[in-house]
This record gives structure tokens, C-alpha cells and sequence, in this order.
């Protein structure tokens, strides 16, 4: 352009440099401007509230910074900066440079509270979270989802639900990520039917539950020993217009298997099969343990070996669970055979992925000793692993 002679104007610069933002190229983005100022272009403040933005979203905020003093801030530029800080684990800078947007006036828009409240929430912050929102003049969903979130996350469920009714009282009307979010929360804590009240009370405002609240509901029946209601609530999704997914399933089994209803579990597996469900590495690794944990070990042995013919290439849960139930009745030739299979899959045993099994440390301890005995060499200090086992 500039070979031919043509003088590109602001709006040229401005869509060259989103370009370059857009494609994740901040540091040419920033080159690109520096030879525009460098050659006497004037350069606009969105262009460079643009590269600020991009350089906050790669955690860049100092970088960022620099570019304050070629801008006038706006409450956008601000926010971005603030979002950067955040995202950076700047929690400090970021609610100093709130204060700085204060004292010149400029008012933080909902977008700049709900980014230190959600950055606040996840990394166990819920004080500094509730303050926001005191300061914040007009919360809006998203900023209480937040917080509601923090609190669940905490196991403050009550507090989380006195929350949820101070955002209705405000006039700002939940969603349904908020109240998956309280369902969630409440399910956690083992409390499902007051996750079902919730659930009715979605329906009453009209609002539409998604396949996240019914897999939700689900697991909660579970946890909370409720296997009828749970199996039930699973036979009703259909009647609510929702087509449950291959989470909603494995939901399903894994709360079958762990109340020892593996017959259950197998009806299910077997219907899915039939309906030609693409059934993942998951779905299979839950059915082998719940076989596994029943004694049906020769059953467990086949499915996994079935699994190659199915087109299904098993992860490190999958070994971790049939290795583990193969060590418990001292079966070393499939042990062997895995070992070796295992290898040939290229994936290695670590200390790590041996402990993953649910946190299940005698059977990771037992597998440990079992391989190494056999010659085997999990990576990380496996002797290490067993003496503080």
C-alpha cells in the first residue's frame, strides 16, 4: 500500500492491528504500531486499547501497562487491564489499579467487578468477592453466578443460597448457568431435593433445564444414596425434551456400580450398545471397575481385551483399573501381557497415574510392589512411591 503510494488512514491501521490480535500476534500487532508511530501515522486509541486487550487475554499485563501512557483509558481499557491482573494472579495490582479507575473518575463498568469477582472466587478469595460485589453499583447475573459459585465451591451452600435469593430480591433474575450452579452446590452437599426444589422452581419462571442440570440431579441422587430417585429421574429426561448424552450415561453407571447394582449397570450398558451409542474409553473403563469390584474379573479381562475389535484404545485409567484388579488376584501373565501392551500404546505408568484411581492408595501401593517385583520400572521413584505408601 504504501509502495503505491496510498496513505492508509486510522481505520486501516485500527482493522490491521485487530487482524493481527485476532490471529493471537500481539508482538506484531505491537511491532506493527511502533513503525506506524515510528514513519509519523497517527495511530487511535481503539487500535491500542486492541493490543492491550490481546496482550491482558496472554497474560501480558505488564507489557500491557506500558501501553497506558499512548492511550487515554476508557472504562474498556481499564476492564481489560483489570482482567489481565487477574488472570495473572495479580490480585493486589489489580484491585490498586480499581482504585486508580475510582479516583480519576472513571466509573468500573459490570464487566470490570464480575472479572475480579470471578478471579477472586476461583482461587478460594470469597471475602475479597463479596466486597466487589458491595461495590459494585449494578451486579448484574453473571457477577452473583460467580460468587454463588465461590461459596458452593467452599461448601458454603447456605450462603451461597442466601446470595441466590439477594440477586432475585435486587430484580436480577437467575439464569440457568445460576441455578446449575446452586443445584450443583446443593448435590455436593448431599442435599438433592433441595436441588429438585430448585429444579421445579426453574420450570415455574420458564426457564429451560439443559442436559447439565438432569446429569447434575442425577449424580446427586447418587451421592446422596438415593438410587430409585436417581434411576428415575434418568427415565424422565426424555418427558422434559432433553436427550441425555454419553456424560448422562456414564453418570448413570458410575452411580449403579458404586451402590452395587451392577446388574443395573449392565442392562443399561447393553441397551446402549444396541442403540449404537459411541460409546467412549469412559463408558468402558466404568464397567470393567464396577465387574472388577463384583469379583467378575475373567468378565472384566474380556471387555478390556474386547476393546481393540471396538475401535476403543484404552488411557492410563483404563490400565490403572484392569491392572489393579488383575494384581488383587495375582494373575502376573496378563499383568505381563498388559505391561507389554501397554508399552507397545506408548504409555507409561508414572507415581502419579498410578494414584489416580479414585484416590485408591492401598491398590496403587499393591500395584506398585506387583510391578516392581516383576522387573517392572514405573517412571518418578516407584520404591520411593511404596516405603511412603
Amino acid at each position: 500500500m504504501l509502495k503505491l503510494g496510498f496513505e492508509p488512514d486510522s481505520v486501516t491501521l485500527g482493522s490491521l492491528v485487530k487482524g493481527f490480535c485476532r490471529k493471537n500476534m500481539a508482538n506484531e500487532a505491537v511491532y506493527f504500531v511502533e513503525k506506524m508511530v515510528e514513519f509519523g501515522y497517527k495511530v487511535d486509541f481503539a487500535a491500542y486499547n486492541t493490543i492491550i486487550d490481546s496482550l491482558c487475554k496472554t497474560r501480558r499485563a505488564s507489557e500491557a501497562r506500558s501501553f497506558f501512557k499512548a492511550v487515554r483509558p476508557t472504562a474498556v481499557t481499564y476492564t481489560s487491564l483489570v482482567k489481565g491482573l487477574c488472570n495473572s494472579g495479580r490480585w493486589s495490582d489489580a484491585v490498586r489499579l480499581l482504585s486508580e479507575i475510582i479516583k480519576k473518575n472513571i466509573s468500573p463498568n459490570v464487566i470490570t467487578y464480575s472479572a475480579l469477582v470471578d478471579a477472586f472466587v476461583k482461587n478460594g478469595k470469597v471475602l475479597e468477592a463479596k466486597e466487589m460485589i458491595r461495590m459494585c453499583i449494578d451486579p448484574d447475573v453473571v457477577t452473583y453466578s460467580s460468587l454463588i459459585n465461590g461459596l458452593c465451591m467452599q461448601g458454603r451452600i447456605d450462603e451461597a443460597s442466601e446470595m441466590f435469593d439477594l440477586m432475585v430480591s435486587k430484580g436480577c433474575f437467575p439464569d440457568v448457568v445460576s441455578y446449575n450452579t446452586l443445584i450443583n452446590g446443593f448435590c455436593k452437599s448431599k442435599r438433592a431435593e433441595d436441588g429438585m426444589r430448585l429444579f421445579r422452581e426453574m420450570s415455574q419462571r420458564g426457564l429451560v433445564s439443559n442436559t447439565i442440570t438432569y446429569n447434575t440431579l442425577i449424580q446427586g441422587f447418587f451421592q446422596a444414596g438415593d438410587v430409585d430417585m436417581a434411576h428415575e429421574f434418568f427415565g424422565q429426561i426424555d418427558s422434559f425434551g432433553v436427550s441425555p448424552d454419553i456424560w448422562t450415561y456414564n453418570i448413570l453407571l458410575v452411580g449403579l456400580c458404586d451402590n452395587g447394582e451392577l446388574e443395573k449397570a449392565l442392562v443399561i450398558f447393553e441397551d446402549m450398545q444396541q442403540r449404537e451409542m459411541d460409546l467412549d474409553i469412559v463408558t468402558y473403563t466404568i464397567i470393567i471397575r464396577g465387574m472388577c469390584e463384583t469379583g467378575k474379573v475373567e468378565d472384566a479381562w474380556g471387555l478390556f481385551c474386547s476393546l481393540s475389535v471396538k475401535g476403543v484404545k484404552p488411557d492410563v485409567v483404563a490400565y490403572i483399573t484392569i491392572m489393579s484388579c488383575l494384581c488383587r488376584k495375582g494373575l502376573h501373565r496378563e499383568i505381563d501381557e498388559l505391561y507389554t501392551k501397554m508399552k507397545g500404546d506408548g504409555l507409561m505408568l508414572n507415581d502419579g497415574t498410578l494414584c489416580l484411581r479414585d484416590g485408591d492408595i492401598t491398590v496403587s501401593a499393591e500395584l506398585i510392589k506387583e510391578m516392581l517385583s516383576h522387573g517392572y520400572a514405573p517412571s518418578g521413584g516407584g520404591k520411593k512411591a511404596v516405603s511412603l505408601l
